[in-house]
């Protein structure tokens, strides 16, 4: 057998492979051998019919048998010969015109595999990157404990007054189609409306004031033509709406008391939830900094130290990446099978990101063979533990699902990663700077992410005020 190696790319070589004719030959006639012995040939007892009557009458099974055989061995054997670690399958093509002297003439034929490219390695110790730390202002923790203030409201029934701005009437409804009268009719039960809140239909808060429970109030919608609500755009519906509860929010006083029934532990006063507050609020900015600090470092690594990537990793990495982002959009409430998606746009930035994780943790690989970073045993140990509390699962658990999965070498290569840039991190000149917010253009992925959803429709809402502009 006859190989040779070409260089499409850094990440792609073809391997052409030429299988002696002698070779072809031998599997030619142990194939026919084979189909012979239980061949059913009109005229010949059954076993017995002469070579060439078989293959004559077999012609196309026994050649595509003899290369099903010969092809895949030659492939390996030759990847094998040649030293290149592959990635992935190889993708295998025939070069012989036509098999009309199978078994006298060589097969030739060339595989075209992906390898890992040769990682260049340039300047990875001095890179020049900002420390910014969010301040945690006063006016920031009062907020924070507003927005807890909040979350311990709760709704008490209004029995002596109609229905003010800021009240939550619940409403079962029926609507009926005024333009176009074809449309199928509305029917909602215990929908929730804030009286005036944020993203309520005016007209909605104009019929509902003053109302009371178990009345009843009829009104006329006419929905703009951007409405942003699949069968509510530009539509006239009449609402029939029964009040069945009106309901004012009620905020805790921020008192001792209240403090205490949020459960935290050593923290039974004003004055100590506000020191709380501050010191999670300061430890959430360190945290802040630090990944932000990193993101800039590994960026700037990658932009000093670009080369291809194989596709079949890029294309891996994307998938996974993508079915990420779906279950997150499913979280928050955005349907993923919204027309309105914009699937290309998602792909695109999926995949952008996807080359440049890879690249980074390849650059990192790099540098850890570089430097010779190592994993310890106890290292990968206080991983799994790490894992095992932040999943409130088992060491044990969590060992065994990576066992099958092969994920402790995954662990080790994860944290050689982490000690790599551990390292570039420390050797980076850092200089402290005024905190600047992110925004829209340095939103980065997720701010991208974002745009490809825009127009998608969230969940119908008679009352909701969804259109753009």
């Amino acid at each position: 057998m006859k190989t040779e190696i070409v260089d499409v790319s850094p990440t792609r070589k073809e391997i052409k492979i030429e299988i002696a004719a002698e070779e072809v030959r031998a599997e030619y006639d142990r194939v026919t051998g084979e189909y012979a012995q239980g061949a059913s040939v009109p005229g010949f007892r059954k076993g017995h019919a002469p070579a060439a009557v078989v293959r004559t009458r077999f012609k196309k099974d026994i050649q595509s048998d003899v290369l099903r055989r010969l092809i895949p061995d030659a492939v390996e054997r030759a990847i094998t010969e040649s030293g290149v670690e592959t990635i992935g399958q190889p993708d295998v093509h025939l070069d012989n015109e036509g098999l009309d002297k199978f078994g006298q003439e060589p097969i030739s034929l060339h595989a075209h595999v992906e390898v890992m490219p040769v990682v260049p390695l340039g300047e990875y110790k001095g890179l020049e990157a900002a420390r910014r730390l969010r301040p945690v202002t006063d006016e920031t923790v009062e907020r924070v404990i507003a927005d807890l203030r909040e979350a311990s409201a709760s709704l008490q029934p209004i029995e002596d007054r109609g229905a003010e701005d800021g009240d939550t009437v619940t409403i079962d409804i029926q609507g009926r189609y005024l333009d176009p009268p074809e449309e199928e009719d509305i029917n909602a039960e215990a929908i929730d409306i804030v009286l005036g809140g944020e993203g309520v239909l005016p007209v909605f808060t104009e019929n509902l004031r003053g109302a009371r429970p178990d009345e009843a109030k009829t009104f006329t919608v006419e929905y703009p033509a951007d409405f942003n609500a699949k069968g509510l755009a530009g539509k006239t519906i009449e609402y029939t709406a029964t009040v069945t509860a009106v309901r004012r929010k009620e905020v805790p006083e921020l008192d001792d008391e209240w403090v205490k029934s949020l459960g935290e532990e050593e923290v039974e006063t004003v004055e100590r939830l506000h020191e709380r507050v501050r010191e999670n609020l300061s430890k959430n900015a360190e945290n802040e900094s630090e990944h932000r600090l990193r993101d800039e470092i590994i960026g700037k690594l990658i932009g000093g130290n670009q080369f291809e990537v194989p596709e079949t990793l890029v294309e891996y990495q994307s998938n996974q990446l993508l079915q990420s982002t779906v279950n997150d959009m499913i979280r928050r409430g955005v349907d993923p099978r919204s027309q309105e998606l914009n699937w290309e746009a998602l792909r695109e930035v999926v995949r952008t990101r996807a080359e440049e994780d890879l690249r980074g943790s390849l650059l990192l690989e790099r540098i850890a063979e570089e430097e010779r970073i190592e994993v310890s045993d106890e290292e990968i140990e206080s991983e799994i533990q790490t894992i095992a509390e932040g999943t409130n699962q088992s060491p044990e658990q969590v060992r065994a699902a990576l066992t099958k999965q092969g994920g402790e070498r995954s662990i080790a290569d994860r944290l050689r990663n982490r000690k790599a840039l551990d390292l570039i991190v420390k050797n980076a000149v850092v200089r402290d700077e005024e905190w600047v917010e992110e925004g829209p253009d340095g939103g980065g992925d997720a701010a991208a992410i974002e745009e490809a959803e825009s127009g998608t429709e969230t969940a119908e809402e008679p009352g909701a005020e969804q259109h753009e502009g």
